[in-house]
């Protein structure tokens, strides 16, 4: 996954001076205090981690969702069924990818709109599918790997406010739209030396931010989910995110913090990512904010896991999972119509 700002922005960080980081410090607590309210949060039906956890794991013993596999076509059709038992309007969107190394994949993108004749739209999304190598691993580096939390943990996420809220008696005054990016995953191996281009990663978000499930589509903002069911995970804030939507990401972390998840949603800078949310902003024109697991004070920047064999089942956590699901349905119960 992705191509990393991670080296240029710690370098940032050392030779910053303790007089700036202390600006930086007055202003952001500033701005944090800007957004907050005492006005008391409105009730958002329960998110069940047990579920989304079902639903991660389901999607693991697919085996390896790589694109032009027999697992991927088979969960894929398994997450457009369980979209429309949830109540959605299911598009899908079949296309060819062209990888970074000349590789054509037959890829698709699976959207759920739930109340889909509302006019003002939230836009959820995550990405599906599986590395298709274990470059950071020292074994089998090869070989795909099962991508419990960097991709499957996203979509157990998202499949689960859908349910909770086709289930809820209240629903949420806005329509939801449910996107898994497929293609995400592609890029070149992590000692490449060569130069990243479009073709590397996030080739299913570029596909759809150039060609809409629906002509004219826009919505109000959206939110990306990526690595969001690793035991340990923190969400600071992510780089682009704060470049391209600030209000939209403080205001998310708000709820989080009055929804007691304050040490997961940390109230801090982190790297500046290459991901769905960028296509997502810079092309079809939406602000989207990234959910992303980072570590600031670790050299590579994400979880030990990240694209080796370790990204299985036994990383994935619900109480992770629990902070992510329950923080976003409650910021989609805020939204008037």
């Amino acid at each position: 996954m992705k191509t990393q700002k991670i080296a240029i922005f710690l370098l940032a960080i050392f030779v910053l001076s303790g007089v700036a980081v202390y600006f930086k410090s007055c202003s952001d607590k500033t701005q944090q205090s800007d957004n907050q309210t005492d006005e008391p949060l409105k009730p958002a039906p329960n998110f069940n981690p047990d579920s989304a956890y079902v639903y991660v794991d389901t999607q693991v013993k697919f085996g390896p969702r790589v694109p032009n596999t027999k697992a991927h076509k088979a969960c894929a059709a398994w997450m457009a069924a369980k979209l429309k038992q949830f109540g959605c309007e299911v598009t899908t969107q079949d296309f060819v990818a062209t990888t970074y190394d000349g590789k054509k994949l037959q890829a698709q993108n699976i959207i759920g709109a739930i109340n889909p004749s509302a006019t003002k739209r939230i836009l959820l999304a995550a990405h599906w599918d599986a590395r298709a190598i274990a470059d950071k691993d020292s074994v089998n580096t090869n070989t795909p790997i099962d991508a419990a939390s960097d991709g499957g943990s996203g979509v157990g996420v998202l499949l689960e406010i859908a349910r909770v809220i086709q289930e809820a008696k209240v629903k949420p005054n806005v329509g939801v739209d449910i996107i898994f990016f497929d293609a995400e995953d592609t890029g070149e191996p992590h000692d490449f030396k060569g130069k990243s281009g479009e073709n590397s990663w996030c080739l299913g978000s570029q596909y759809w931010a150039k060609n809409k499930h629906k002509p004219n589509y826009t919505a109000y903002y959206g939110i990306l989910f990526d690595m969001v069911g690793a035991r340990g995970a923190t969400f600071p804030y992510e780089g682009r995110s704060m470049e391209f939507a600030p209000m939209i990401v403080r205001n998310v972390w708000d709820i989080a913090s009055r929804l007691g998840y304050e040490k997961v949603f940390i109230q801090e800078q982190g790297g500046g990512i290459t991901d769905d949310h960028v296509a997502v902003n810079e092309i079809a024109k939406i602000q989207m904010i990234d959910i992303l697991e980072f570590h600031p004070n670790d050299a590579d920047g994400f979880g030990k896991y990240h694209h080796t064999h370790q990204d299985n089942m036994s990383i994935i956590d619900k109480g992770t999972m629990k902070a992510v699901g329950q923080t976003v349905l409650t910021v989609l119960y805020q939204e008037e119509k």
